[in-house]
């Protein structure tokens, strides 16, 4: 029998819903029991793939191919899980199956209403394929509810909830709430009533939290923890201080301490007697703590007034840091200040350099500088999706002879070593897009396999491997037309589709450690299992450092 855990929050946003839901998951996998975590978002989006990294943060994708949020990346990182499709649903998507069941007939001429129609739909996505990855059904469910408590937007989804506490019962549901306990300075104390408050809006609802999650920034003496629990219906042992910590891999760590798991299985009656092992977090956490050295990487991005545009990426790196026992310092660089004279100096000292994905035309000569100077002065450089293409357009131009080499998704240009991407093979299926196609979940998307050059660096990063799956979000890509004499001028395609018409890498053989991908391989790296490239990276910059 699955059982579901809802995690909503209250007060204000941004108190890491995402990264409780992951940290509980964990542990639950760390007493033996198998978990699926998901994420319900009540805005009208049908994903999040249109909207703006600088509002929304990164787009997280997944290997089937689905434009989610970013919570799924934690999900991912602390359980290893894989996510699915089904594993994030918004009001955009729940409203249109709704409506074109309505077109269809579906109702059979029935008013459609937000109840039951819509909150039906919300339940079903809910429950359905709640399966581990051989088909069985999950110990538990996690479902973090986006927004905060309160929201109008987000009244359908509690409601649905709701509905599912009365029809599965405590024995099947668990109701989890996270809220902040914030100190006043000029009253010296935890204030408590925002907490109560919530609660009391989670209850005009309809729904009693079981257990609460309090973010504070130091402890909760034991007679506020007693207040909280008077106020909130609760026992003491259901109220969780959530303390600010230095690395979020020592979240589940705190949590344990603190008795989450211990309260969760306590809730639906399982046996809570055995600590589970939560020592590989310890290990994270003691080799984040304790590095051996440090390196200085330089992100050379668009986004970069909001860091959770790259919220995988900083990830990755940091898992490339555990994997060589250092602390990878990052310095966010805007890509438009490299577009001004004599800029690029500031790239001096820093031991890699990474250009990240990206679209539109914006900031793109800079990063083309970022890149030629990586290669010139002979800099660790990981290129990413847009950055492989951008390292693509510097050779053609600065080696191939192609000065006015460009890509089509700046506009119309004389040498399009970077162009639209019309078809492509998925299996036994070829995709098709065309310039006037939707935007929306259009884009090559998910995990496609590449063949590796047998002999490369890239083959060798990766352990000598001939053949890899990895995830995909891109619309243009480097137009293979031009790989003899791109080739020719000392940059080898040493990753391609299996039908050899996608480039899918790129790398100088001639340069210490110089690769350009075409997929996105931070969304598979995980701290216990750091992702090769990203391990490579950052091992080629702790060999720059020594010579700098």
């Amino acid at each position: 029998m699955t059982r579901f855990v809802f995690i909503t929050g209250g007060v204000v946003s941004s108190l890491g819903k995402g990264i409780a839901s992951a940290a509980l998951g964990a542990l639950l996998q760390a007493r033996g029991y198998s978990v699926r975590l998901r994420k319900l978002d009540p805005y009208l989006n049908v994903d999040p793939g249109t909207m703006s990294p600088l509002q929304h943060g990164e787009v997280f994708v997944t290997d089937d191919g689905a434009e989610t949020d970013l919570d799924l990346g934690h999900y991912e990182r602390f359980t290893g899980v894989h996510a699915k499709r089904s594993d994030n649903a918004t009001t955009g998507r729940i409203y249109s199956e709704v409506i074109a069941r309505e077109r269809r007939g579906d109702y059979l001429g029935a008013t459609v209403q937000v109840i039951p129609h819509i909150t039906d739909a919300i339940k079903e996505a809910i429950t359905r394929d709640a399966f581990d990855d051989a088909g069985n059904p999950v110990d538990f469910a996690l479902i973090e509810i986006g927004g905060t408590v309160g929201d109008i937007e987000s009244l359908p989804f509690l409601e649905a909830i709701r509905q599912l506490g009365n029809e599965l019962g405590p024995q099947g549901v668990m109701f989890v709430h996270l809220t902040l306990v914030p100190y006043i300075p000029s009253a010296g104390e935890l204030k408590t009533k925002p907490t109560q408050h919530s609660v009391k809006e989670l209850l005009n609802v309809g729904i009693q939290a079981n257990m609460l999650i309090c973010r504070c920034d130091r402890p909760i003496p034991a007679n506020e923890r007693r207040k909280i629990a008077l106020f909130c219906n609760l026992r003491p042992e259901a109220v969780i201080a959530a303390l600010d910590v230095d690395t979020i891999y020592q979240v589940p760590i705190s949590y344990h301490a603190e008795g989450i798991d211990r309260e969760v299985l306590r809730h639906f009656g399982l046996p809570f007697d055995t600590e589970p092992d939560v020592s590989r977090w310890q290990r994270i956490v003691d080799t984040v703590r304790a590095p051996e050295g440090e390196v200085k990487i330089a992100v050379v991005g668009k986004y970069t007034n909001l860091l959770d545009s790259y919220k995988s990426l900083a990830e990755a790196l940091a898992h490339g840091g555990i994997a060589n026992r250092v602390r990878v310092k990052l310095d966010w660089m805007d890509s438009q200040i490299f577009e001004k004279p004599d800029a690029v100096a500031r790239l001096e000292g820093v031991h890699g350099i990474l250009v990240p994905g990206g679209f539109g035309e914006r900031g793109t000569e800079g990063k083309i500088e970022a890149v030629r100077f990586a290669r010139e002065h002979r800099v660790p450089f990981l290129g990413i999706c847009f950055g492989m293409q951008m390292a693509v357009i510097e050779c053609a131009r600065h080696l191939a002879g192609f000065p006015h080499a460009s890509s089509t998704e700046f506009g119309p240009c004389d040498e399009p070593v970077v162009g639209l991407l019309t078809e492509w093979a998925r299996g036994n299926q070829i995709e098709r897009r065309a310039a006037d196609t939707d935007l929306g979940g259009t884009m090559r998307l998910g995990a496609y396999p590449a063949v590796l050059a047998p002999g490369s660096l890239v083959s060798r990063t990766y352990g000598d491997a001939t053949e890899i799956f990895e995830r995909h979000r891109h619309r243009y890509e480097v137009n293979v037309r031009y790989r003899e004499y791109l080739e020719a001028a000392g940059l080898r395609f040493s990753g391609m589709s299996p039908d050899a018409v996608l480039p899918e890498i790129v790398e100088y053989p001639s340069h210490p450690w110089f690769i350009g991908v075409q997929f996105h391989p931070e969304l598979k790296s995980k701290p216990f299992d750091p992702h090769p490239l990203f391990r490579g990276f950052i091992a080629a910059a702790v060999r720059q450092a020594r010579l700098v």
